[in-house]
């Protein structure tokens, strides 16, 4: 008996998961849905330990393809104005939703106590902490704490000087190269647990949350998801029209990828099947390898919608007035201070905290959101899975490595 595809049994395991935390909700003594929590943390641990090889792998034998640094550097120029692009027009809707629909107006919700603890610290972003934290000083410390951005660096040093050094280095980019078939290998075995992952993850959410805290939070949810939509649907669909990208072929490409990613809260629980599915769809896999590992930490749109989104909700509870002005420095600032902090925990409400003192807004309305935090990340790292998905379509068009006919690969079957 053949097994549905992997898109139908995550489908299913989010079903299951929601009866499960709605029959069996956490009240503190027997069984309820948050002891599954365990599955999804099984999973995304497995996710954790294949993608530091995975993406020095692909990494360093796309790079080495490259060929010199004139190379790296054109297409390292072109992804990362991409990337700003892309984070502009999150950055705007997620404004233009928020005062279009003014959720902290309309919802009047009851301001927490002052001196609330929210769990997050508003740290002071700078410059100088943000060069630190992409550059590595042990390559295999990034490894272990999975640091993408830390690993991505490495691997452009490693790939440029394993490309220079002639017929030593293709006995190396052939090893690596055997090293990413066979974290594609094990990909395959992690993917056929992202059910059981799924289902855990959601019955805990249900079980801990319910779904009472849907319907008191039900305007600020679907003014956040219809920003999200809007940017999935209208943004990027614009954006691939322009390239002649075909997106609704696209977006049946990675459905799986982003259901898994939306389901499970996060975006990184997808980052092989994203792989596998853009190379399906056409996609040149040196662009790939290249430039998906770097829109992980420059390119979550997603979070950067979330961003301006939630700072304006916050202002607009307190009311607190956000001049024109004072909303373009805000765009201006996340759009400085958000890149390269994926791997930071809870890394979007920590930039929030950060912005909302530049505005003197009390850090304990952070509380207002903490409660659907968990909802509100399963849109945005979906979302943040798609942006990337265009993202890597759209430089492997400018770089003329795009292949009109998606092909059916035969390294990986994850669905």
């Amino acid at each position: 008996m053949k097994l549905p595809n992997l898109t139908t049994r995550i489908f299913l395991g989010m079903v299951l998961g929601i009866a499960i935390g709605y029959f069996f909700p956490d009240t503190g003594s027997g069984f309820s849905g948050t002891d599954l929590n365990i599955l999804s943390k099984i999973f995304l641990r497995l996710i954790k330990m294949i993608i530091g090889p995975l993406v020095f792998a692909t990494l360093v034998v796309g790079i080495a393809k490259l060929g010199d640094f004139g190379t790296v550097g054109r297409i390292g120029l072109k992804t990362l104005a991409y990337f700003y692009f892309a984070t502009i027009l999150s950055l705007v809707v997620g404004l233009l939703v928020v005062n279009i629909m003014k959720p902290g107006e309309v919802m009047s919700l009851p301001l927490p106590a002052k001196g609330t603890d929210t769990g997050v610290e508003a740290k002071k972003l700078t410059f100088d902490g943000f060069i630190e934290h992409i550059v590595p000083t042990s390559f295999i410390e990034a490894l272990a704490t999975n640091e993408i951005l830390q690993i991505v660096v490495f691997s452009i040093f490693f790939g440029i000087a394993v490309g220079s050094i002639g017929a030593q280095g293709k006995i190396m980019i052939k090893a690596l190269d055997a090293l990413s078939h066979i974290m594609f290998k094990v990909t395959s075995y992690v993917m056929s647990f992202a059910p059981f992952g799924v289902l855990g993850a959601i019955s805990a959410v249900v079980a801990k949350q319910g779904l009472g805290i849907l319907s008191g939070y039900l305007y600020l949810i679907f003014c956040f998801f219809g920003g999200l939509l809007f940017f999935i649907f209208v943004v990027l669909a614009l954006i691939c029209l322009v390239v002649r990208i075909p997106y609704i072929a696209l977006l049946k490409e990675i459905r799986s990828a982003v259901i898994l990613s939306f389901s499970t809260a996060s975006s990184e629980a997808s980052f092989p099947q994203t792989i596998e599915a853009l190379r399906r769809f056409g996609c040149s896999e040196r662009i790939i390898s290249f430039v998906l590992p770097l829109g992980y930490s420059f390119n979550l749109d997603g979070s950067m919608l979330y961003m301006t989104f939630a700072t304006a909700f916050i202002a607009q509870a307190y009311h607190v007035p956000l001049s024109i002005e004072q909303q373009i420095t805000m765009m201006l600032t996340l759009m400085i201070t958000s890149k390269g902090i994926a791997g930071v925990p809870r890394a979007s409400l920590v930039v929030i905290a950060g912005t909302m003192s530049l505005f003197d807004l009390p850090i304990e309305g952070l509380a207002l959101l903490l409660g659907i935090d968990q909802v509100l990340d399963m849109g945005r790292s979906a979302t943040s899975v798609a942006g990337n998905a265009v993202a890597t379509c759209v430089i492997s068009k400018w770089e003329g490595e795009f292949r009109t006919q998606p092909i059916q690969t035969d390294e990986v079957t994850v669905s």
